[in-house]
């Protein structure tokens, strides 16, 4: 599948679930991914993961990995200001997407509108109730069961590629525990 050819992302944060299957599916789809992990373990893991076309480095090192052109076409960051720090190098026409567990609406859309000049769209991805490994029994959403990270990775990657006339929304993706 071709679907990201000649596309370049990065993803940053928060990586060792949601991140790294946004990273399986952009590689699957052809990108060329740059994956922050924290520790040693998993770089390891998240490059025996995706194979040699990805790029994981520590979160420390992404401006080195970056570079200084403007080359990166979606940006996936945990918060604001994270993606702040990215925004030289994402492209006039890029998307960024939010994936912390809860984005407030009002950052997601004042980043949005301040970059909207750009043409770079910002949306977010409010994942909620989704099985994490070793994870507890608490209340399972409305849908009656745990998310899953791929499910949470197909809906960043609509809003970073096919959502095109869309910015400043913030997606839930948690069964329907967000809407009583």
């Amino acid at each position: 599948m071709t679907k990201y050819a000649r596309r370049k992302a990065v993803v940053v944060g928060e990586t060792a679930g949601i991140g790294l299957a946004i990273a399986k599916r952009l590689v699957e789809g052809g990108a060329t991914v740059l994956l922050t992990a924290r520790t040693a373990r998993e770089r390891v893991h998240a490059t025996a993961e995706l194979g040699s076309t990805a790029r994981v480095i520590s979160p420390d090192a992404v401006e080195d990995g970056l570079g200084s052109d403007r080359d990166v076409d979606f940006l996936f960051a945990d918060a604001v200001p994270t993606a702040r720090q990215l925004l030289r190098h994402l492209r006039d026409g890029g998307a960024i997407v939010l994936t912390s567990p809860a984005p407030p609406p009002a950052a997601v859309h004042t980043l949005a509108v301040e970059l909207v000049p750009r043409g770079i769209r910002v949306n977010a991805v409010a994942a909620g109730c989704i099985e994490a490994p070793g994870g507890g029994a608490g209340p399972l959403p409305p849908l009656g069961r745990l998310g899953a990270v791929e499910e949470v990775a197909r809906a960043a990657l609509f809003l970073a590629a096919e959502a095109t006339f869309t910015t400043g929304a913030r997606l839930p993706v948690d069964g329907g525990l967000s809407h009583p």
